[in-house]
């Protein structure tokens, strides 16, 4: 049974969670008895999308363990629900998987006539009604009782659902530790699941029971796993994590002597080795141990490591002249660049005082650095070592190990390291088939325990990690695959909880997701329809939290960080919307105006869903063919928009402020505001620039009928068959199916993409059409260019396949 644990927490560790203990006290008292792992889920539509993008679970997923479990949590992929998904996992006497999945029960939760391969019965167990369901070969049972859903494959669980019971109160408290920001929650009962998750091929020490409950909370990306959390152990003799109570956690410097080749380490600190040494003693229900306490007095930090497949042990002083004072009796083997090597015979206490904590070493040799002791089975082993330490080519100074430090805390009471050879070496171990995984691109992982009086803070970080990109280079950082085929470009979002940008993106079934920036699915939404043109923000509490608004062909939408719909929104509309959702702020003081279009008429409300009284339009003559834009010249405001062959120019109580002197064959373009002109183009190819006069001025600009324009105020760029004009300078492309272009001020600098869709490939130039280094870029979709993660390099958002949107970094 023990291949089933580790790829089952990896795939737990997707399911996103809330917060919600008001509602969840009545679904834990359902939780069964024997449950080893229990986590809570509010968005299932976030974890199927979170399992196809997460590098380590594409891997994992190849594995037969994998696939297997995977069938076994087949019912959650039909389980239809907003409300919060606890999923208890245990073993039986057989060693065979025993799932539950509680939930509050409504009546359109699971919809069995759209499941293949399926077959449904009911019948009465202890006066209840249970459903037995044959999926795919495989036996589950599901009941409802106080409005609660209890599923599972065994049927004695369903049966002891049907009576209430009370809640553990060391359940109960770890329960609410958990963050509600965090993507997910998974609650361990060590007494039960005896399997330690350690970065450590000590077997003996993977075998003793480490604490009594975790509860962990995780971010999970396309690229990293990060997992904070706490676990307690109240019975101070039997849980291992005790031997550090009465310890302050140091500082972990044992990386700044060893190679930054180093495959895996375990480091063990206190300030108080006696302490720790005595707890020991208790752990291990001994009456005495060897005694060599001047040796041990001044070791603040002790571990092993694995460099090159050898063994060494570590220890570190706060007075070197008296460890090796007891240690001066052992003979100077030889000496490599100025640092003796001494020759040793391993006494006893050097690893049963440390027991079960390091494995029993064969050590014949150490050496001396700072204040480090390094014992090793051969003197070439420390040559190395020495070489490394003193060519400055240690694991402090690597790259990934650096990175990875920036998530965990400095100072801990243990931490264990894993490169991506000794990660593989520990999947290889716990499941079958590990052997043909790829996990070159997964550079680091580390778990680390900081002490605190009855509990530890837990903090462990999977991550992968790409060289950074030489100067100019564009490198792709992100490529994020979603349920269906994309019904539009990505777009990006701004982020008010880290002043960073995610993406939305609609998907062709109207399915609404937020991403951010490094491929995490933050939630799915099903909307009514698809989206009509860009997505808004607002700010519509003035309080800094953004929304995001936009309008379907019958609904406008307002929806918080979290994709619920703020009230009294969406309105709903019997006629169609035929424009997207218009914004105007008028003063720039989050006085927001909705203005939402249905073919002639155009309807305007406030941020509260209200109708702004005094706003009356006329409905035009003919079907408003643009979206409604604001501008302001001067003092005065405008709105502005194209209506057959009339550019209608409005105040804002919707009379008409200008009147445009001659009708105007619209090309399609939108509606510029470019050298204080309202500004478009017709169809025989000309720029139109109309005044506050109402007067139009005709500039031929050799365009064809099917060209397309883009504006800022002094910046206009075209595209005509394959030439693309900006300012004053053309460029010659090749032939292609191209997209408007898009122009982005950022930095004082202009840039101009534009995308063929032909030949998927994304251009940049700047201002002069000087194009930028190694672009063109793979793209399918027009681009979103921002500073996307606050470094000091932009970042390219596109589309790419059809169901997958990619982020690329301008280094």
């Amino acid at each position: 049974m023990r291949t089933y644990w580790l790829p089952l927490l990896c795939l737990l560790l997707l399911f996103s969670c809330k917060d919600d203990r008001s509602s969840n006290a009545t679904l834990l008292s359902k939780i069964p008895e024997n449950a080893e792992i229990v986590l809570k889920a509010n968005n299932l539509d976030g974890f199927k999308s979170v399992i196809q993008n997460n590098q380590l679970l594409k891997e994992l997923k190849t594995l037969a363990t994998f696939q297997d479990l995977e069938q076994q949590l087949k019912p959650l992929e039909y389980i239809n629900t907003a409300n919060p998904v606890y999923i208890a996992l245990a073993k039986d006497d057989n060693d065979s998987l025993e799932i539950s999945v509680i939930t509050k029960y409504d009546p359109q939760i699971i919809q069995f006539d759209s499941v293949p391969n399926i077959m449904v019965e009911r019948f009465e167990s202890k006066d209840e009604s249970v459903q037995k369901i044959s999926l795919n070969n495989t036996i589950y049972y599901s009941a409802y009782k106080d409005s609660i859903l209890f599923l599972s494959n065994r049927l004695y669980l369903v049966e002891q659902s049907f009576d209430t019971k009370p809640i553990a109160s060391e359940l109960q408290r770890i329960y609410e530790t958990s963050n509600s920001e965090k993507s997910v929650s998974v609650l361990i009962n060590h007494k039960r699941f005896v399997q330690n998750l350690f970065i450590s091929t000590n077997a003996h020490f993977n075998a003793q029971q480490f604490t009594n409950y975790s509860l962990l909370d995780a971010d999970i990306s396309q690229n990293d796993i990060i997992i904070n959390g706490i676990t307690t152990a109240r019975d101070s003799s039997k849980s291992l994590i005790n031997i550090f109570k009465g310890s302050i956690p140091q500082e972990h410097l044992m990386p700044t002597v060893l190679p930054s080749s180093t495959q895996g380490f375990s480091s063990f600190t206190t300030d108080q080795i006696k302490k720790l040494k005595t707890n020991l003693q208790l752990f291990k229900n001994t009456d005495s141990i060897v005694e060599m306490d001047r040796l041990f007095d001044n070791v603040i930090e002790f571990g092993q490591a694995e460099i090159e497949n050898t063994s060494v042990f570590l220890m570190r002083s706060i007075d070197p002249s008296i460890t090796i004072e007891e240690l001066a009796s052992q003979d100077v083997s030889s000496s490599y660049r100025t640092v003796d090597i001494y020759s040793h015979n391993a006494p006893e206490a050097l690893f049963s005082t440390f027991s079960p904590l390091v494995p029993n070493l064969r050590t014949s040799y150490f050496i001396n650095l700072d204040d480090f002791f390094i014992f090793a089975e051969s003197s070439a082993t420390l040559e190395n070592i020495i070489a490394d330490y003193q060519n400055g080519n240690i694991l402090a100074e690597d790259e990934p190990y650096k990175d990875m430090m920036k998530h965990l805390s400095d100072e801990s009471s243990l931490l264990f390291y894993g490169n991506s050879k000794k990660l593989q070496a520990i999947l290889e171990e716990n499941i079958a088939g590990a052997t043909d995984l790829n996990l070159d691109a997964y550079k680091t992982a580390a778990i680390q325990y900081i002490y605190d009086s009855d509990f530890a803070h837990v903090n462990a970080i999977l991550e992968t990690h790409k060289s950074r990109g030489a100067s100019k280079s564009v490198s792709e950082t992100v490529n994020v695959t979603i349920d269906a085929n994309l019904s539009a470009a990505p777009q990006l979002a701004k982020n008010h909880t880290n002043n960073q940008m995610d993406v939305a993106i609609q998907d062709i079934n109207n399915n609404l997701y937020l991403i951010s920036n490094t491929g995490k699915v933050f939630w799915k939404k099903q909307l009514s329809g698809k989206i009509l043109g860009k997505i808004e923000q607002i700010d519509m509490y003035k309080n800094g939290r953004l929304q995001l608004a936009f309008a379907t062909a019958n609904r406008v939408y307002v929806l918080d960080r979290d994709g619920k719909d703020v009230a009294p929104f969406p309105l709903k509309f019997n006629d169609e919307i035929t424009q997207p959702l218009s914004v105007f702020d008028y003063d720039n003081k989050r006085n927001y105006r909705l203005v939402v279009t249905q073919n002639k008429a155009l309807l305007m409300y406030d941020q509260l869903g209200q109708a702004v009284t005094g706003f009356n339009f006329s409905p035009a003559n003919n079907s408003i063919s643009s979206q409604p834009k604001h501008f302001r010249v001067g003092r005065k405001d405008y709105i502005v928009f194209t209506e057959g062959d009339h550019l209608e120019i409005l105040d804002r109580v919707g009379k008409p402020r200008i009147k445009v002197k001659e009708k105007i064959s619209f090309s399609g373009n939108e509606v510029y505001l470019y050298n204080d002109h309202f500004t478009t183009t017709n169809t025989s190819g000309e720029l139109l620039e109309v005044n506050q006069n109402g007067r139009v001025k005709h500039e031929n600009l050799n365009l064809n009928a099917n060209h397309k324009i883009a504006t800022t105020s002094k910046t206009l760029a075209a595209i005509s068959d394959n030439n693309l004009t900006i300012k004053s300078k053309t460029i010659a492309l090749d032939f292609g199916n191209y997209t408007e272009p898009s122009i982005f001020y950022i930095d004082d600098k202009i840039y101009v993409s534009i995308t063929d869709l032909q030949a998927k490939k994304v251009y940049l130039f700047d201002s002069q059409a000087k194009p930028t280094a190694n672009f063109p870029i793979y793209g399918n979709s027009k681009i979103e260019l921002a500073n996307m993660d606050g470094d000091s390099n932009l970042e390219v958002l596109t589309k790419g396949s059809d169901n997958s949107v990619i982020i690329y970094k301008i280094n």
